[in-house]
């Protein structure tokens, strides 16, 4: 009769310890890529509205390390991270590639207006169909692609200085070597 009344607590306390374990452990910004170490999945888009040529799969292939980075407008995070970007295109620090998700081209080309573009080539994903081959879970992620086109990172959410610092500028003094 007490084994009962039992089993449901231990229940209880075995999902309440794997709960904290998650909560206090696991980085939501460490998603794990499948493409990680992969060739970048095959695309040509079309430019955000004057904003240069489009954005394929061979400009990111360029000899050295460089960033492809996932935003829209209507994306409140990518405001968070886009001062940031503009100041490492300021100080040419490394190249980075624009993939505008969902957006539409207007409201794409205002905002980059508004923000100033750090981009060196922008493609509009309008459908989201590219995202999906590059497994984007949601905007802002930005995916550090090596000499070659393979991708060697991917950061999920806003990406920061100290971020960039830890996870990204070894990777690209790396590719300097």
């Amino acid at each position: 009769m007490q084994l009962r009344f039992l089993v449901p607590v231990l229940t209880f306390v075995a999902i309440a310890v794997v709960m904290w374990y998650a909560l206090f452990n696991l980085n939501p910004t460490e998603i794990p890529s499948e493409l990680v170490s992969k060739a970048a999945p095959e695309f040509s888009l079309e430019a955000v509205p004057g904003y240069g040529p489009g954005l394929a799969k061979s400009d990111l292939a360029t000899g050295k390390v460089v960033l492809l980075n996932v935003f829209a407008s209507w994306c409140v995070a990518c405001m968070v991270e886009h001062p940031f970007f503009m100041e490492l295109r300021e100080q040419d620090t490394v190249d980075i590639y624009g993939l505008n998700y969902k957006d539409t081209p207007t409201a794409a080309a205002e905002w980059l207006q508004r923000h100033g573009n750090p981009y060196k080539r922008t493609g509009m994903d309008l459908k989201g169909r590219v995202g999906i081959d590059f497994g984007v879970y949601g905007v802002p992620e930005t995916f550090v692609i090596g000499p070659d086109g393979t991708i060697l990172d991917k950061v999920i959410g806003p990406l920061t200085r100290p971020m960039f610092d830890m996870r990204i500028r070894p990777l690209l003094k790396g590719a300097e070597s």
